[in-house]
């Protein structure tokens, strides 16, 4: 996850715009330890999630590679997960606490506090962006700054993938995994309603899977590019 203003350092911590940034970090911040237990070793139980990040890898690879930006990258699983599959993966993430648990356990990578929605990068920088399940707490009229924010620091063509939770619900969290109160929203949204912000903000949409269809809450993720 990854929402909010820019931060310095893991030790400076910035005024947010909003509530819900403040809240979404705070939280995140709260939970950090609790979260990284929770998806330590997800992919090795999720194969579709897997295969999407290995075509994700081979299409930065194909794209002849280059620098990838783990917007929202939590603990950093996925990017370590990238980085394993050879692409020049970095993280970033709004929670100062889970970057440094990002750090500990990924200790040769590069992971940075930062903002989804002001990011921290040169235009025209990335060959590829993944936002895996960062999204989900930003509220719906910030996501078209959010997707201008990922098209203007990819490159011409640069890939995009964005996974998010499948529903038409806001459901709110007081209580996070360690038990520790919290106080964070996550937003359910249908894949029609991605693809059109992701093309409102400049994408062409490549592929979507829904995944667990038939589950509670199902999943989905979207391959979209950069339009020139």
């Amino acid at each position: 996850m990854i929402v909010g203003q820019r931060l310095a350092d893991r030790t400076t911590v910035l005024p947010m715009a909003d509530a819900w940034l403040s809240d979404t970090r705070s939280s995140y911040d709260t939970d950090a330890a609790g979260y990284a237990e929770k998806v330590r070793g997800l992919l090795d139980q999720m194969p579709y999630l897997r295969a999407s990040l290995t075509l994700f890898a081979e299409l930065v690879h194909g794209a002849g590679g280059g620098p990838v930006a783990d917007v929202g990258c939590g603990p950093g699983y996925v990017t370590g997960y990238l980085h394993d599959a050879g692409v020049d993966a970095f993280g970033i993430d709004l929670s100062p606490e889970m970057i440094a648990i990002a750090r500990r356990d990924y200790p040769g990578l590069r992971f940075e506090v930062g903002t989804m929605t002001d990011l921290d990068l040169a235009d025209d920088v990335l060959v590829g962006l993944i936002a895996f399940w960062s999204v989900i707490h930003v509220p719906d009229y910030a996501i078209p700054g959010v997707f201008e924010q990922f098209r203007r620091v990819l490159r011409p063509q640069g890939l995009l993938l964005v996974g998010f939770h499948v529903g038409d619900e806001t459901r709110h969290t007081s209580e996070g995994y360690t038990g520790r109160p919290v106080n964070v929203d996550s937003h359910r949204r249908r894949p029609s309603t991605m693809t059109g912000w992701l093309r409102d903000a400049g994408f062409t949409i490549e592929a979507e899977l829904v995944i667990g269809p038939d589950e509670d809450v199902p999943g989905a993720v979207i391959f979209a590019r950069r339009d020139d």
